[in-house]
């Protein structure tokens, strides 16, 4: 399992006194107001920022970081991605799973047989669509849905589903 999940990337630097422009990558923005720090991948380096201040902006998140009080210090951070530890990360619900943990289960019918691999979950306004690459590498998409996805075991790398009628053709 991941260690660190994702949370959001900086997208650009706003004003000249150190705060980003942050594009959420969360369920939920409203997260941030609650985040003490944050990890961020240079690419080379996690470097960990401690957030000073919140705000929002249509879309995106505002923050400034303690210590980084211009554009200058802050403007090597554009395009990074932002990260919170797993005991930093917001509680989950039952039957509630962090995207990371999902990419990379096998994906079995009520058969047992296994169909293929899940590759990408797709966050759709009504409820999220799971990727999945078949054996003979087609792709399969299977809505999150209670009726289709019957059973998520992280611990054995395994998701068991019904597959629809007219899902497959």
């Amino acid at each position: 399992m991941e260690e660190l999940l994702k949370v959001g990337a900086i997208t650009s630097t706003r004003g000249i006194k150190g705060e980003v422009k942050v594009f959420p990558m969360t369920d939920d923005a409203g997260r941030f107001r609650d985040c003490r720090e944050l990890i961020v991948d240079t690419g080379g380096e996690k470097k960990i920022l401690e957030v000073e201040t919140v705000k929002f902006f249509r879309q995106f998140v505002i923050l400034k970081f303690k210590g980084y009080d211009s554009i200058n210090d802050i403007e090597r951070f554009k395009g990074k991605d932002l990260y919170v530890t797993r005991e930093n990360a917001v509680p989950l619900e039952k039957d509630e799973y962090f995207i990371a943990d999902l990419i990379g289960l096998s994906v079995w019918d009520e058969k047992q047989e296994k169909i293929g691999v899940l590759q990408d979950v797709i966050e759709t306004g009504a409820n999220d669509v799971y990727s999945v690459l078949t054996q003979e590498g087609k792709e399969i998409l299977l809505p999150a849905i209670r009726d289709c996805i019957l059973d998520v075991d992280l611990d054995s790398g395994r998701m068991h589903v019904h597959i629809l009628p007219g899902l497959l053709d």
